[in-house]
């Protein structure tokens, strides 16, 4: 057998059980030559491109012609690309919320990547949940991998103002609920806020993904940022597929890469660029397939002493296309620099120290601030405990109002989405901007999947009047766009009988930040007798994965990932070894 590979490299990984190998191999061989390959490739390595290009995703319009570019660095670096599909996630193409099929998409990732024959791959992505879906899987297959997302859009222009997806349409419709924008404005507003390929414009959850995927060293340096249809994006594909034949000659594995060390510097880039509230999710599901905790007490801890450096939307006023000319990731982390793991193993075969050791040769700092002259004093996240939280909640406070920041509140409460839809702009609703919102029902578990519905709109009767922040809580999340003083993620959640779920009209509340606390303030007679009385609001999905999610997937604290695929559910899985890299085979830093 002289051409098609040999068992346990290139198409001979993995064969299809026949109960005879070399039946197997030969079988292989003949189909792959159906598809009009020669003996000469059929031999080399193969790199697995995964594909999430969908026309339910916007986001990920232009990943076929990224694909195109990742072949050619395949090709010219000795390998075989082969590309394959697996399920992609549009953000706002799901009901009901893309999370729910967060962890499918992983289980897909992760199966494919294990059981067809590839010595490394690409993993294609962008939009929200796709790269956390795209590194989770990676991380439990363990297949020597490279991320590339797909790149922001470019903000547009309208009218005079510069405008991009999507802090910019929370905006609009803020504005248009307020009664200070016509249909027919709120309709032009809306053809013009996302005019090209690729990922929301500012820093929401997938620029924060790629920001993180970058930070983990899954990425290649200076990727993170470059807008989708920038050339820049192309080269960095033809870079990354050359990347993944050095893995499949030397494997760097995800295992190698994500440790309790890179996940710390990701938490560091993540307060330092104002980043997504869906980061903690994510980045805490990622490091579970590794056995690595993410601890929202250490979060505070690093909060503490990690100002925010980065002036983007929606705690600052640019875009992520400014960030990739201000300097990108990498300006941000070669000012964290003194706080960071630089020994850090990235997928390049470079310690992170090694990949910052080249200075830039410009950073733009209006956009990336020096450590000294910071954006704001702490980090754009904050973890909140108390009775109403016992597991631990999110405040971005870098997108509050620090007026809010230490406040007692009535609590206005809803006990569902129907709930809130119905009543939240009801002329009689009994409200005044000092209480507090409060969403129940919201969660991991509920039948609404932890929506994007933690930003709570305020009444449109107090819209009308002129308030546009006031305290908002919930077992939900809230888009990475949003902005405002919201306490998301509150655990245990209300569907499970959490603290949340006792919670009536006409209780005090107190948040603290000072304090890093959200307290019900009910004595506990009473919350025992409210206990005694509750009932879950609605029983399981009946069948399917919607089955299989709602039995399986856990809080928050634990990246509402699913309790059998975190790493100590799969330390049984056997791998290949994992040989040394060779530092011959060291891919050059782009940046440089």
């Amino acid at each position: 057998m002289t051409d098609g590979g040999q068992a346990g490299r290139g198409l001979g990984r993995g064969l299809t059980q026949y109960g005879d190998a070399d039946f197997s191999l030969y079988l292989r061989r003949s189909f792959a030559r159906s598809m009009g390959f020669s003996g000469e490739l059929l031999a080399r390595p193969v790199v697995g491109i995964a594909q999430t290009s969908s026309g339910f995703n916007n986001c990920h319009r232009g990943l076929p012609e990224l694909a195109e570019a990742v072949k050619r660095g395949v090709l010219a670096a000795g390998g075989l690309p082969l590309e394959f599909p697996t399920i992609s996630l549009g953000e706002v193409f799901l009901h009901p919320t893309s999370l729910v099929y967060r962890n499918l998409m992983a289980m897909d990732t992760e199966e494919m990547l294990r059981a067809q024959p590839m010595d490394a791959a690409v993993l294609l992505g962008g939009c929200d949940k796709t790269v956390p879906a795209q590194l989770m899987g990676a991380a439990s297959a363990d297949v020597p991998s490279v991320m590339l997302v797909a790149g922001p859009m470019m903000p547009t222009s309208f009218r005079g103002e510069r405008l991009g997806a999507c802090t910019d349409c929370r905006r609009f419709w803020a504005q248009y609920r307020a009664g200070k924008l016509a249909s027919g404005e709120i309709e032009a507003v809306e053809g013009n806020l996302a005019t090209t390929a690729g990922t929301c414009a500012v820093m929401g959850t997938a620029s924060t993904m790629a920001a993180i995927a970058e930070a983990l060293g899954m990425a290649l340096p200076g990727s993170a940022a470059i807008p989708a249809v920038h050339a820049d994006r192309l080269r960095a594909g033809e870079a990354s597929g050359r990347l993944a034949v050095a893995l499949a000659a030397n494997p760097i594995r995800p295992s190698d890469v994500i440790t309790a060390k890179s996940v710390e510097n990701a938490l560091r880039v993540l307060l330092a660029i104002g980043g997504s509230t869906n980061a903690i999710l994510h980045l805490a599901a990622i490091a579970g397939r590794v056995g690595v905790e993410v601890s929202l007490a250490r979060l505070n801890e690093l909060s503490d002493s990690t100002p925010v450096l980065v002036d983007l939307k929606p705690t600052g006023q640019h875009y992520m296309a400014d960030l990739f000319a201000a300097g990108g990731v990498g300006a941000v982390l070669r000012e964290l620099a003194h706080l960071l793991h630089l020994d850090a193993l990235t997928v390049t075969g470079e310690a992170l120290g090694e990949r910052l050791a080249a200075p830039l040769s410009y950073v733009d700092r209006d956009i990336v601030r020096p450590f000294s002259e910071p954006h704001q004093p702490q980090g754009g996240l904050v973890a909140l405990f108390g009775s109403l939280a016992p597991g631990g909640a999110i405040l971005k406070r870098s997108a509050a109002d620090p007026a809010l920041f230490e406040k007692e509140g009535r609590a206005v409460v809803f006990a569902s989405l129907e709930d809130l839809a119905a009543r939240i702009d009801a002329p009689d609703l009994d409200v005044t901007a000092d209480d507090f919102l409060v969403l129940q029902n919201a969660g991991p578990k509920s039948n609404s999947g932890m929506p994007e519905a933690g930003y709570l709109p305020i009444p449109a009767k107090l819209a009308r009047a002129g308030v546009k922040d006031m305290v908002r809580i919930s077992d939900a999340r809230m888009s990475g766009t949003a902005y405002g003083t919201i306490v998301l993620h509150v655990t245990p959640e209300a569907t499970l009988g959490g603290p949340l779920a006792l919670v009536r009209n006409g209780d005090r509340i107190r948040l603290s930040v000072r304090e890093r606390r959200i307290d019900l303030l009910v004595d506990e007679a009473e919350l025992a007798r409210r206990r005694a009385a509750w009932r879950p609001a609605a029983g399981p999905p009946v069948r399917g994965y919607r089955r299989l999610y709602f039995e399986h997937v856990l809080q928050a604290d634990q990246g509402c990932d699913f309790d059998f695929l975190r790493a100590q559910a799969s330390a049984s899985v056997n791998r290949d070894p994992k040989p040394a890299p060779d530092p011959e085979s060291r891919i050059p830093n782009p940046e440089s």
